[in-house]
């Protein structure tokens, strides 16, 4: 199967060395990084965040709302302080961190999110977070390789591309550099390249089903 590469993400572009993420790490930590649009946020991304800090032993997890995905329609994406708030409402507890961090430091593309993160913050053990739905197109993200190189990478089992997700590009060009999901834990600290697929219950709702169903339902009066 050929393979399509988005290129590798500029290293000059994106926020400088220094300055404050306003994250409350330290170095040490388990955190997994949770990005996305999250419009809105729905139970089956706390099923995907929840997964992860139980299965792979994480301190925390950060939900990082992007300030729009350049892989959608922003006629389609609400205000970025309503996907907060729909975020916030289901991050709960000490270990849920929600985070409008792209907007703050001017970042667009994921890869230059992680590397800013990676800079400011040495010695935290970070774990990029997706569902299966999002490792079935990964490889259509800018600097996907160097993403999987920068850090390990775990995916959550989501329903709707199951198939599509496991015989996916990004799966298949770093089979030999999955963990077994026994291993999980394994994962946040890991020599990259390292991901692991994590089964388990599958939770139905969808961000694409939530904004459907509000189209059908007209505006509120």
């Amino acid at each position: 199967m050929p393979l399509f590469h988005a290129g590798p993400a500029p290293r000059l572009t994106g926020p400088r060395r220094g300055g404050l993420t306003g994250l409350p790490l330290a170095p040490g930590m388990r955190v997994g990084l949770f990005g996305g649009s999250f419009n809105p946020a729905h139970e089956g991304h706390r099923h995907v965040a929840e997964t992860a800090l139980r299965r792979l032993d994480l301190d925390r997890v950060v939900w990082l709302v992007s300030p729009q995905n350049p892989l959608k329609r922003a006629d389609e994406t609400a205000p970025l302080a309503a996907r907060m708030a729909s975020a916030r409402s289901l991050a709960r507890g000490p270990s849920m961190i929600v985070s409008d961090l792209e907007t703050r430091i001017g970042t667009r593309w994921t890869i230059d999110t992680l590397r800013a993160l990676t800079a400011r913050h040495p010695g935290v053990e970070f774990v990029w977070l997706m569902g299966s739905d999002n490792l079935a197109g990964f490889h259509r993200w800018r600097g996907w390789t160097d993403i999987f190189r920068l850090m390990p990478i775990a995916v959550v089992a989501r329903p709707g591309a199951l198939l599509e997700s496991r015989t996916a590009p990004a799966a298949a060009r770093f089979a030999g550099f999955r963990l077994p999901d026994a291993a999980a834990r394994r994962l946040p600290g890991a020599p990259t390249p390292a991901w692991t697929w994590l089964g388990g219950p599958l939770h139905p709702q969808s961000s694409t089903a939530l904004r459907a169903r509000a189209r059908e339902a007209g505006p509120a009066r």
